[in-house]
């Protein structure tokens, strides 16, 4: 089996590629899996292409493999392997949204507090916090305290 792939890219590819190099916006793992797929296009040999990129010689042999192969989708990310999550968001949500205990002596949660709660990490809270754009310490309405030393 021949490790030398030719890599033909046709016009319409060969201008969203260019495009992908041009962009602030893009990742750069895409970005140089293109650079790759573009110097083959040109007639670059695989170590200048590794030299050029700062990839490796089986990274570039494999990029143009995929490229062959698949064309722009094979160079898009492709699911990693590992464990799901396993955090329920919704079920942070809906947490979220309800008040905290009496017994707590707080007037809204805190990541640690739900965290504590739930069994789960408060950094887990804050993200999906950030996500679903909750902040539980900014309410509409006036709390009154909950902690019974506050009139002493």
């Amino acid at each position: 089996m021949s490790l030398t792939v030719a890599v033909d890219v046709p016009a319409a590819d060969r201008r969203v590629l260019e495009s992908w190099l041009r962009s602030t916006s893009m990742p750069a793992g895409p970005v140089r899996r293109a650079r790759i797929v573009l110097l083959a296009a040109d007639g670059v040999g695989t170590n200048e292409i590794a030299t050029r990129t700062g990839a490796s010689k089986p990274t570039v042999i494999g990029w143009k493999k995929r490229y062959a192969a698949e064309g722009l989708a094979g160079l898009e990310d492709r699911p990693k392997p590992g464990r799901p999550k396993t955090v329920d968001e919704v079920a942070v949500v809906l947490a979220t949204l309800e008040p905290p205990p009496e017994r707590l002596g707080v007037t809204h949660w805190s990541s640690r507090l739900l965290a504590d709660q739930l069994g789960i990490s408060n950094v887990w809270v804050a993200r999906i916090w950030r996500q679903w754009g909750l902040q539980p310490w900014r309410r509409e309405s006036f709390k009154f305290s909950t902690d019974p030393e506050l009139e002493a």
